[in-house]
């Protein structure tokens, strides 16, 4: 079950959920925790949801979920990852204005300042609450540990409904685009580049499945009430080997973002009819998820939260709750445009917006 923190590490921790939000976010984000190195934010956490009393606290790896258990009729899960991507010399966190920048403070550790603030004082939720915050979403899907903390302990992601605190204004955000990846290869003749008409250009080749790209045109889809727009990009190109070589081999690696009216054979299907003529290679895939707003638990938060939900675009967690048959939501501070990005940030009133929310629908 659970891991424990050695007291040496324990003694170090010195987050602070019960004091001020700005303060915890702050600290949390200036813990690096680069995907692949989350120990230290995931002892830290793991120490302050272990010195609440209300709280049933499990680990897997880096994975932290602490639970109520008060025997009420309904269960929801909020949950946030604890990883971010590379830095970008963008720690530590600084502050401009209203707003504070860093790697990680959009995407996505003010939902996990906010979560983390929201657990330690909700003592006696109206439902009972599962509080997930998790390592490797940041990276392939195969690594996401929601995944495997689904396939070790079922039980720990059991709910009614899920909230999944990815940055979105503060405003609700259902559903989410699923992702797939695939590569087009293309193979040539390689000879020294002063007699090319000796061999064949592998990257040459590449041009016309690249024209197909920029001619495609996506689709836009409402699923549910909510405006889904769709994507098919190049991502990465490669081919050669010597700047006096013909290259002999080319690859295309493409990214299809679908709206959740399709299904993983529907969309490999669609990705195939693009580029009839060539032999796709699928990479990976993670599907997509309906809004599910129509579901009681879901008309709930809504209306606790307020304002107009609208379409996530891009993917996230939703999905692997939705494939476990949990309604969920998209909900947390921060502008999901800015994710990624080297001056990422999270404006100060995000954060209280959210942790207002959540405290609203659960006291």
């Amino acid at each position: 079950m659970g891991e424990s923190i050695p007291a040496a590490r324990l003694a170090a921790m010195s987050l602070d959920a019960r004091g001020d939000l700005v303060r915890l976010f702050r600290d949390v984000v200036d813990i690096e925790s680069v995907s692949g190195n989350e120990t230290e934010l995931a002892d830290a956490v793991h120490a302050v949801l272990a010195d609440a009393p209300h709280l049933t606290v499990d680990r897997d790896g880096d994975t932290i979920v602490a639970r109520t258990n008060l025997g009420r009729p309904t269960r929801v899960v909020i949950a946030g990852h604890l990883d971010t991507v590379p830095l970008a010399n963008n720690l530590p966190s600084w502050v401009e204005g209203e707003n504070i920048y860093g790697r990680g403070t959009c995407d996505m550790k003010g939902g996990v300042a906010v979560a983390l603030a929201a657990a330690v004082e909700l003592a006696a939720p109206r439902h009972d609450v599962t509080w997930i915050f998790y390592d490797h979403e940041e990276v392939e899907a195969a690594k996401n540990a929601l995944g495997r903390v689904a396939r070790t302990h079922p039980e720990w992601l059991v709910g009614d409904f899920a909230v999944l605190m990815e940055p979105t204004s503060a405003r609700i955000e259902g559903g989410c685009q699923g992702t797939l990846r695939f590569t087009v290869a293309t193979q040539g003749v390689a000879a020294h580049s002063a007699r090319g008409w000796l061999g064949h250009n592998a990257i040459h080749d590449l041009a016309e499945p690249l024209a197909r790209l920029a001619a495609y045109q996506p689709r836009t889809v409402e699923v549910e009430g909510l405006t889904f727009r769709e994507g098919l990009n190049a991502v990465a190109i490669s081919g050669g080997i010597a700047g006096n070589v013909i290259p002999d081999a080319g690859a295309l690696v493409v990214n299809f973002r679908f709206a959740p009216d399709r299904d993983e054979a529907n969309a490999k299907d669609h990705c195939r009819a693009v580029f009839e003529g060539y032999d796709l290679a699928f990479t990976d895939f993670a599907p997509a998820a309906r809004p599910g707003l129509d579901l009681p638990a879901a008309r709930e938060f809504v209306d606790a939260v307020g304002g107009t939900p609208s379409a996530k675009f891009g993917w996230t967690d939703v999905a692997r709750f939705a494939e476990l048959g949990i309604p969920a939501v998209n909900f947390g501070p921060a502008d999901p445009g800015k994710a990624h990005a080297d001056d990422e940030f999270c404006p100060v009133a995000d954060l209280f917006a959210c942790r207002d929310a959540l405290v609203r629908w659960l006291s």
